[in-house]
């Protein structure tokens, strides 16, 4: 099975830019450089600040561009949305109690998108509703579980972006923990920052998003902080026992470079390229 994952995508007005790039830009390149190389996903999900200002227009083009892609799109919500105004232009996204959840059969078991929204916020949010939703969903589905959510669900130790963390994270743990076997990664967002690491036993990962890259400064106490990072999505391939996410930095435009065979009976000191 193979699933991609993008990130912050941060949709804005045509000609303004984020950080020196231009985030809609960016997300065509991203999209049709993964729709290019790898046709055969059975989902592509982008998980969350799909604009960032959650204004319509925004949502409205996102629609018109993911209306020629011929692999499924689902969508998460991260802190620079709108739920109602995303609901507006996406209404089949609208599920349960009013947020923007759902479960999504898989080759391999099921994903389940959540909503870690809230209002005024840039913190997330998982109230005791979205919880119990959850809980239902993982004592009834098939495993394995893939989670989809925008906001990270444990701290990485960078005091400013910790703030805005997913602030009911010991209610996302309690709720998670009894299915841990079940679960098998947690992919999220928000941090722009490549990441992974576990929850109760279970893998989560990040990509560092399309537009503009954090910075981990470990140092920092009130600003988050930013540097010229490239611009990247991810890539998953997963089996019944296995799970592989590799980072694909698209908007790296360097030389790829032939260093020689993996074959042992081909390493020499005198051919070798190094």
């Amino acid at each position: 099975m193979k699933l991609l994952q993008i990130t912050d995508i941060h949709l804005t007005t045509p000609g303004k830019t984020i950080g020196g790039r231009d985030p809609n830009a960016n997300f065509t390149k991203a999209l049709a450089h993964a729709i290019q190389h790898h046709p055969d996903a059975e989902a592509l999900i982008i998980t969350g600040d799909l604009s960032d200002w959650g204004e319509a227009d925004d949502y409205m083009r996102l629609k018109d561009q993911l209306a020629a892609v011929n692999i499924p799109v689902h969508l998460c919500i991260g802190n620079h949305d709108d739920r109602q105004t995303f609901f507006d232009v996406f209404p089949e996204n609208e599920g349960a109690d009013g947020f923007a959840q759902k479960v999504i059969p898989l080759s391999i078991g099921h994903a389940i998108l959540l909503d870690t929204w809230g209002p005024a916020s840039h913190a997330g949010h998982f109230c005791a509703m979205r919880a119990a939703w959850l809980t239902e969903q993982l004592k009834t589905l098939e495993g394995p579980v893939w989670i989809f959510m925008h906001h990270n669900p444990v701290p990485i130790e960078v005091a400013p972006m910790d703030e805005i963390m997913l602030l009911d994270a010991d209610r996302f743990a309690a709720t998670v923990a009894p299915y841990a076997a079940k679960i098998r990664h947690i992919f999220h967002g928000h941090c722009h920052m490549h990441l992974s690491g576990s929850l109760h036993g279970i893998p989560f990962s990040a990509p560092r998003g399309t537009n503009h890259a954090g910075w981990p400064d470990f140092a920092a106490t009130k600003l988050l902080s930013a540097a010229d990072l490239t611009e990247s999505y991810s890539v998953i391939f997963a089996t019944k026992t296995t799970t592989m996410v590799h980072m694909i930095e698209y908007g790296y435009a360097g030389d790829i470079r032939g260093e020689g065979s993996p074959d042992y009976a081909d390493w020499d000191q005198l051919t070798m390229a190094r």
